[in-house]
């Protein structure tokens, strides 16, 4: 399959193009991928569109030639899932695409499980990811026969708050900045990120399995809706202390 797939959700941008194989009289080139790893954050904005372009045209392919657009849709920052949010829903319209929204922290439990290719067939992971304010987004998941079953909701927590199974991996980019705080010392810790290239690997599966939408339902998936507190809310809490 001919791919696009991005992910924005961290201060990391992660872009790749994936060519599906290609057939050539009798012979056939196995698929390759071109991918971007860079600054994302404030930079996002300017920088994921070019980057885009510059991948599809190493690959040698036209926005027409996509099967797909893969996108991480969260959790993660706010500003930057609307930006991948919205860049995914304007090149599907441009282009009569499908959509595949994915889950960034089942991103993250893949680009784990890729890293840990001696691990075993079946093992649980998990994900998390930075959510600042000090909390984090956390998500288990199982993989098992080959395919990925969420076995623990999304929830956004305090570090010191994680509870895990005995037999989980822990995976994310937390531990900097966390990992003193989480109460799982005999745990492994993996350190991985939901990258584009990770997206690309879940496409499959994904898509067999009807996850693709129209480009107007690609909607990124919020965890924490809200950032900040009125000022009614600073007042009240104020006039309690």
């Amino acid at each position: 399959m001919n791919l696009l797939a991005f992910d924005t959700s961290t201060e990391l941008m992660s872009v790749a193009v994936q060519r599906g194989v290609v057939s050539a009289g009798d012979t056939a080139a196995v698929g390759r991928i071109w991918q971007h790893s860079g600054v994302g954050g404030a930079h996002t904005s300017a920088s994921l569109i070019p980057t885009i372009e510059r991948l599809l045209a190493q690959a040698e392919l036209q926005f027409s030639d996509l099967d797909a657009i893969v996108f991480g849709k969260g959790p993660g920052s706010f500003t930057g899932l609307r930006t991948a949010c919205s860049v995914a829903q304007g090149l599907a319209f441009g282009a009569n695409l499908k959509v595949l929204p994915v889950d960034t922290l089942l991103a993250v439990a893949e680009e784990a499980r890729f890293q840990q290719a001696s691990a075993l067939p079946g093992w649980q992971v998990m994900a998390l990811l930075d959510a600042r304010m000090d909390e984090m987004y956390a998500a288990g998941y199982a993989y098992l026969h080959g395919q990925w079953q969420q076995v623990k909701d999304h929830c956004l927590i305090r570090p010191q708050d994680l509870v895990c199974a005995a037999g989980d991996a822990l995976a994310g980019n937390v531990f900097a900045a966390y990992g003193a705080r989480l109460v799982t010392p005999a745990l492994p810790r993996i350190d991985a990120w939901p990258t584009a290239t990770a997206l690309l690997r879940l496409a499959p599966s994904l898509l067999a399995a009807g996850g693709a939408v129209a480009a107007e339902q690609a909607l990124p998936l919020y965890i924490r809706d809200k950032v900040a507190k009125t000022t009614v809310e600073r007042a009240a809490e104020k006039a309690l202390g």
